[in-house]
């Protein structure tokens, strides 16, 4: 078996998985037995051996999930119920003081501790697979856009900007493009992906020494995003964010990038409006905070007081890939969806860094399946 990839990028990890915020996920939040669930805890045990075998730099630190208002109280037993059921080991609640004993400026009514979690550069590991891939044999050819993907009984043809490819079987996974691809190879597909821009700030030294580790709030469980929180990177410093904004462009990173198909696609999806009309007042209180840096001063304060304005710097964006049914339902779970010789992966949000080792081996059997 002879295996290709062609990536529109000219290197490895351009967007999702080199804007992320660098944690490796123990599988806390997931709902147990969801394919999330499996293959994130799948996948952090083959990552984990996969850096120490690579020697890629990388530290199970640990973070504190901490709840700062009343109502978030009975979600700190909920994240404790799905995470044991997930498996975890020495998770344990929290009380204000043994919040502070792990993080001496973080403060909360209640907090959960997740022994498992850490932190990587996945730019890097996406670099060092493209280097396993070309060990093994495999072809990886960057800067090559595919432009189409015909399928008959006999096998796949991909059409791209360089040349032509014939293959048995076909796997598509672009990101931020995955509807398009996935319809672009014939698959019925009745979702839309929203982009959504993640803005970071990273911490002066004066702030990182307020933060040992990760510290995240309690999240809002009808809202498919973490919320604002602190990230030690591994290549040192201290990272707080992200948002959570529609960005007006597929593969907008700035404020001011605007692509007025993509735009148009979001807006008029039907699904999305229904997003809007239930979330607006949540997606209000994201651009505001897009805007106004003592705003997003303000809810970084609700885990550590004495952070302050002053202590945020400006730090690369991320965009998320957030799948949207057309009733308005933001799709949580991973979704691949198989047509014929075809496998698309339609939906791989986060943990999909930390599970992508799992995930490769779910896609494998798959096509090998298709081969038998």
């Amino acid at each position: 078996m002879h295996v290709v990839v062609l990536e529109k990028e000219n290197g490895p990890a351009r967007h999702q998985s080199g804007h992320n915020s660098g944690v490796i996920h123990s599988g806390l939040y997931y709902k147990p037995g969801s394919l999330k669930a499996q293959l994130c805890l799948e996948g952090y045990q083959r990552l984990l051996e996969f850096c120490q075998r690579e020697d890629i730099p990388h530290e199970i630190c640990g973070k504190v999930v901490v709840a700062s208002r009343p109502d978030q109280l009975p979600q700190i037993e909920e994240l404790l119920r799905r995470g044991e059921a997930n498996g975890l080991r020495g998770i344990r609640v929290l009380s204000p003081d043994e919040i502070h004993e792990i993080e001496p400026h973080c403060t909360g009514l209640k907090g959960l501790f997740v022994p498992q979690t850490g932190i990587v550069d996945y730019a890097v590991v996406a670099a060092k697979y493209v280097e396993r891939l070309k060990a093994s044999g495999a072809e990886v050819k960057f800067g090559e856009t595919v432009t189409a993907i015909k399928a008959d009984a006999t096998g796949v043809t991909v059409e791209s900007t360089m040349t032509s490819w014939r293959a048995a079987a076909v796997v598509t996974c672009a990101g931020l493009q995955s509807d398009r691809v996935a319809k672009m190879a014939g698959a019925d597909i009745d979702l839309r992906i929203l982009p959504f821009r993640g803005e970071y700030f990273r911490l002066s030294a004066e702030g990182e020494a307020l933060v040992k580790n990760l510290i995240y709030p309690v999240p809002n469980p009808e809202f498919p995003f973490l919320g604002v929180h602190f990230t030690r990177m591994i290549g040192g410093g201290v990272e707080c964010g992200p948002n959570a904004v529609l960005a007006f462009a597929r593969e907008g990173y700035r404020k001011t990038d605007i692509n007025l198909t993509d735009l148009w696609e979001s807006l008029t999806w039907p699904g999305f409006r229904k997003v809007a009309r239930k979330y607006w007042k949540t997606g209000i209180g994201e651009y505001y905070r897009s805007f106004s840096k003592v705003a997003f001063t303000r809810a970084l304060q609700r885990l550590v007081p004495e952070i302050e304005a002053s202590h945020l710097m400006p730090a690369e964006a991320g965009v998320r890939a957030q799948a949207c049914d057309r009733i308005g339902g933001l799709v949580d779970d991973f979704h691949l969806l198989r047509n014929g010789r075809v496998l698309n992966v339609c939906n791989a949000p986060s943990p999909a860094a930390t599970a992508s080792l799992a995930i490769g081996r779910s896609i494998a059997d798959s096509v090998l399946e298709t081969l038998a």
